[in-house]
């Protein structure tokens, strides 16, 4: 399973259609992007009450970012624009959510002194906001093209399309909360049913790709063919 629609190259009569080499990267791109997000997610929610909430900062750049960025680039070898294009940009925006979180959000709070502490969480919200609507708008145009891939994936962009908008607006209109507000815990459960999605998706790729396999998960006719 590929989340690029099928192509079929017809071979010349007197020679064999050469093997590409590679296996599908988008279960593994899939996979990282879930599980990342199923970790921020259940913080967003205020699951992790009795956890430190920064369980996902490692697999960001680990597993969300380094994971997607190499499936996007198998995806280019693939000759998948759209795969290539989507696992690389969101492998791009965990590595950068994790630099964002590091080199910007934990200086600013450990600088800040109870009278600028409002100020300082309240612009580092809108700065989450400003970041979750540059993806949404990318998202956006991504959603519409993936529903000529099939069901599935076009489900794992429209679930990430509402919870970006969804956190974009909880974080704009957070203020000074250092916890999660009602809008963004809003957004922490859409984020997991995106994580669901996505690793469904990833299963069903994986168990189209199991040579002989009996099990395959269905993914569903594209929306627009």
């Amino acid at each position: 399973m590929s989340v690029s629609e099928d192509r079929t190259v017809q071979p010349s009569p007197t020679t064999a259609a050469p093997a590409s080499g590679i296996a599908d990267p988008a279960p593994l791109g899939l996979a990282a992007f879930a599980l990342t997000t199923f970790l921020l997610s259940a913080k967003n929610a205020d699951w992790m009450s009795h956890a430190t909430g920064s369980a996902w900062l490692g697999f960001a750049f680990a597993y969300g970012g380094l994971g997607q960025l190499l499936a996007g680039m198998w995806e280019f070898r693939n000759r998948n624009v759209f795969g290539a294009t989507a696992f690389a940009t969101y492998g791009g925006f965990w590595i950068g959510l994790g630099l964002w979180v590091q080199l910007v959000v934990n200086p600013a709070v450990a600088a800040a002194r109870p009278a600028t502490l409002a100020a300082t969480v309240s612009g580092l919200n809108h700065d989450l906001g400003w970041i979750l609507l540059a993806f949404a708008i990318f998202n956006t145009y991504m959603l519409i093209l993936s529903a000529q891939v099939n069901l599935a994936v076009f489900a794992v962009f429209l679930t990430l399309e509402l919870t970006e908008i969804i956190l974009c607006i909880g974080n704009f209109n957070a203020g000074a909360a250092l916890i999660p507000t009602t809008t963004i815990k809003i957004g922490g459960y859409v984020g997991l049913i995106t994580a669901l999605v996505a690793w469904y998706t990833s299963a069903a790729g994986v168990s189209n790709g199991i040579a002989g396999g009996k099990l395959r998960f269905p993914v569903g006719r594209p929306l627009l063919s």
